[in-house]
C-alpha cells in the first residue's frame, strides 16, 4: 500500500490468540476499526455519537499470513475510493515486514433520522480526497 496516510502500531495481547498461538481472525477487524479513527474524525469531528453520520455498507478481509502474539504489528490505512456519499478505506496489517491481512471497508455518509445516505460535505470531500492522492 503506497502512500499510506495513517498507521497504528500495536503489540498483540495474549488474550487475542487462538488455540494455535495465532491472533484470532475476529481480532484483526477490531484493530482495523481502531485504526479508522483518524478518518472518523474527518467525517464527524469530535466523534460525537449523538451526531454520528457514518455507516458501514460492506467489509471484506483477506488473511494472507498468520499474525503472531507478542510481536509488533503495524496497521496501515488510507482512502482507496471516494464517491459522492461513500468512500472505501483500504487497510493492511504488517508484522516483520510481511502483510498478514488486508481489508476494504465501504463507509457511507448516513442520516440515521431519514435512514438515507447523504452527500459528503465539500470540506470533508476535500480532506478525504487529499488522502487518496487525487485532489
Amino acid at each position: 500500500m503506497a502512500d499510506t496516510q495513517f498507521s497504528m502500531n500495536l503489540k498483540p495481547r495474549f488474550c487475542e490468540t487462538d488455540a494455535l498461538g495465532h491472533i484470532n481472525n475476529t481480532v484483526i477487524p477490531v484493530w482495523f476499526e481502531a485504526a479508522r479513527e483518524p478518518i472518523f474524525e474527518i467525517v464527524n469531528p469530535g466523534q460525537d455519537l449523538t451526531k454520528w453520520n457514518m455507516i458501514i455498507a460492506g467489509f471484506t478481509i483477506a488473511f494472507t499470513a498468520p499474525t503472531y502474539y507478542g510481536e509488533e504489528v503495524i496497521v496501515k490505512t488510507h482512502i482507496s475510493r471516494l464517491g459522492n456519499s461513500s468512500f472505501d478505506i483500504l487497510q493492511s496489517c504488517w508484522q516483520h515486514g510481511n502483510k498478514t491481512a488486508e481489508a476494504t471497508t465501504t463507509m457511507v455518509h448516513y442520516n440515521y433520522q431519514t435512514e438515507k445516505s447523504e452527500p459528503l460535505a465539500d470540506d470533508v470531500r476535500q480532506q478525504l480526497a487529499a488522502l487518496t492522492g487525487t485532489v
